[in-house]
């Protein structure tokens, strides 16, 4: 898995990179089909800086997450906790696809029949 930390308008120190890298190493646990994490950070507004984060999965869109905070740390922790929610959501939907396949079958023809025929 690749991980990606940019900044824009500035530059982040390597203790700065060493510990945003930190956090969002613990995303695989949640997900293990992760293939890259994209972490940029727009300083160019100091006392609110943007934090955007995007993850690429297997067979699926980007996950994306973008927030403005009052700190940089603050920031990296809500766009995390966005993140964290759409993956477990996904995740949760791709079970209960496994579980029940027949659900979709009589979802798309809920009175039994295969067509809409009279």
């Amino acid at each position: 898995m690749q991980i990606r930390i940019s900044a824009r308008h500035g530059t982040l120190s390597d203790a700065t990179q060493s510990r945003i890298r930190a956090k969002v190493e613990k995303l695989p646990r949640l997900f293990d089909r992760l293939s890259s994490i994209e972490v940029t950070i727009d300083l160019e507004r100091r006392d609110a800086p943007l934090v955007d984060l995007r993850v690429s999965a297997e067979h699926k869109h980007d996950f994306v997450a973008t927030t403005r905070a009052e700190g940089l740390m603050a920031g990296l922790d809500i766009v995390l906790h966005k993140l964290e929610q759409q993956l477990r959501r996904y995740k949760e939907r791709i079970q209960q696809r496994h579980r029940n396949p027949g659900n979709r079958r009589r979802d798309l023809f809920p009175e039994g029949g295969e067509s809409g025929s009279a």
